[in-house]
């Protein structure tokens, strides 16, 4: 008999609670779990667990709640303050995918006996004849498709791993189906913000929860000139153009930091763009190692359209080579790669 055992991550919203109809629906032996991650977060208070077991007891399956705040803190949280200690900008949803969704879940599932993990992001995997190997692809989701934030899963997961979502197109027929099947979760708004930082102040939640603190520095140009006082590169991106204090005669924007110097490099429009960054800590899907130059699509921010360019690997990094200039690529953040939808795999961007 197949182990059609599956543990289902489940935040209390609607596209977790939809996956687990959806799961039982298609005969899985659901078990919902909620990770205690960080209290007060809006993905992790008091009103997450009682909706995912509310709908859980709804639709008679069991639901258990596991206490992983110190591993969050490790992995995610340290991790986002580290970044911005350096002058990188994190993306704190891939830590948490990789460490605790696809990490501390899976060890929890196979405790449990389970066979699959399952969440509720917009993403698919599926076998691959071609390349011979379970594969990551986009969903059908278009925009809402969250595969750029899956790359960093372990490979030998993949065919562990169910996305009930994956073949709709649309929110509103998740909406539907949660309100046909009268979850109360049914209308119950989207997260949008980091989890951990639900006032969207990461700044604020920096400085009240590491060493990183005010310090005025000098704002300069490429050329080194002096042009305004920055509060602290913290508070500050890649692309940034408000709030930079400083009256000059073309519009300026975040190009750079110098860590050591403590400044703030701004530059013209025209400066933002690049047509070679580097990748490390990588994660490959599709292939164990890159052994030629390949072309690919690139994505370097979740919110960012594709863009064409080829990829070659020098031992533990990749450098990406841009068809055309992209512009505001930012240290701290992924580049995934893409053959048409299938997920080849990403790392993070030095430079």
């Amino acid at each position: 008999m197949e182990n059609k055992k599956v543990l289902l991550g489940m935040s209390g919203g609607v596209d977790s609670s939809v996956s687990a109809l959806l799961l039982k629906e298609q005969g899985y032996e659901v078990i919902g779990t909620t990770l205690e991650l960080f209290a007060g977060s809006s993905c992790c208070n008091i009103n997450t667990y009682i909706d995912a077991k509310n709908v859980c007891n709804q639709i008679g399956i069991p639901h258990f709640t596991y206490n992983c705040k110190d591993e969050f803190k490790k992995h995610v949280i340290d991790d986002f303050i580290d970044c911005y200690a350096n002058c990188k900008t994190p993306n704190p949803c891939i830590e948490c995918n990789k460490y605790m969704k696809f990490g501390i879940m899976w060890e929890k599932a196979k405790e449990l006996g389970c066979e699959f993990i399952a969440t509720g992001h917009y993403a698919k995997t599926e076998y691959n004849e071609k390349y011979k190997r379970w594969i990551l692809k986009k969903s059908n989701a278009g925009k809402k498709d969250q595969s750029y934030v899956l790359w960093n899963i372990p490979k030998e997961l993949i065919e562990h791993v169910i996305f009930p979502l994956a073949d709709f197109e649309d929110k509103s027929e998740i909406r539907k189906i949660a309100s046909e099947n009268n979850l109360k979760v049914a209308n119950k708004p989207d997260s949008e913000d980091i989890c951990f930082v639900p006032d969207g102040n990461y700044k604020k939640f920096l400085e009240n929860n590491s060493d990183i603190k005010p310090k005025e520095g000098n704002i300069v140009n490429s050329k080194g000139e002096i042009l305004g006082k920055h509060t602290g590169l913290y508070k500050y991106t890649i692309g940034q153009r408000k709030g930079l204090g400083i009256s000059y005669k073309v519009p300026l924007f975040v190009i750079g930091f110098n860590r050591t110097k403590n400044e703030l490099i701004v530059g013209e429009e025209s400066e933002l763009y690049k047509k070679e960054i580097v990748v490390n800590d990588i994660n490959l899907l599709l292939f164990d190692k890159i052994e030629k130059p390949i072309e690919v699509d690139v994505k370097t921010r979740y919110s960012s359209k594709v863009a064409k360019a080829k990829i070659i690997q020098e031992n533990d990094k990749i450098i990406v080579e841009f068809l055309e200039p992209q512009r505001a690529i930012t240290p701290g953040q992924s580049a995934v790669f893409y053959i048409e939808d299938i997920v080849i795999g990403g790392g993070k961007i030095v430079e």
